[in-house]
């Protein structure tokens, strides 16, 4: 795994997680505008993933790393990104770009965050495409606040 230090994200939470993955996809960008990346290639992904909240769950965590990869590895390893549903192609903004792929890792782990009894929240994804390229995605927060 690559080690990275990550910009770190302002909050107040008492606790804080990051996770740190990879996994193997391909894409296209369809799109005039993507040049060579219209076509179907691909790239080994490395993702980190900050949660924080302020409660632990019953077994002492915020959540478990293990469901973080889970939700991401599971579902993205070894596939075609513009097959899964989180991906269209006929909407600008959902075509699985480096900036929607972080983006749709927020939600999904936010999705399941929401779930939990201690509801902690996905306050950034950061996510390299390759060596030189990377993405850093953070949702806004309440009160329209990043």
């Amino acid at each position: 795994m690559l080690q990275q230090i990550y910009p770190a994200v302002a909050h107040s939470y008492s606790y804080e997680l990051n996770k740190d993955f990879q996994f193997a996809a391909a894409h296209y960008v369809p799109s005039e505008q993507a040049g060579k990346c219209r076509r179907v290639h691909g790239h080994t992904y490395y993702a980190n993933v900050t949660v924080a909240g302020d409660e632990l769950d019953d077994s002492g965590f915020l959540v478990n790393f293990a469901i973080i990869k889970e939700l991401i590895h599971n579902r993205f390893d070894h596939t075609l990104l513009n097959e899964d549903d989180s991906f269209d192609d006929g909407q600008p903004d959902r075509f699985p770009t480096t900036e929607v792929v972080a983006r749709t890792i927020c939600e999904l782990v936010q999705q399941y965050l929401d779930g939990t009894a201690n509801r902690p929240k996905c306050l950034q994804v950061f996510l390299r495409e390759t060596p030189t390229s990377y993405c850093l995605y953070r949702p806004k927060r309440e009160g329209g606040q990043s």
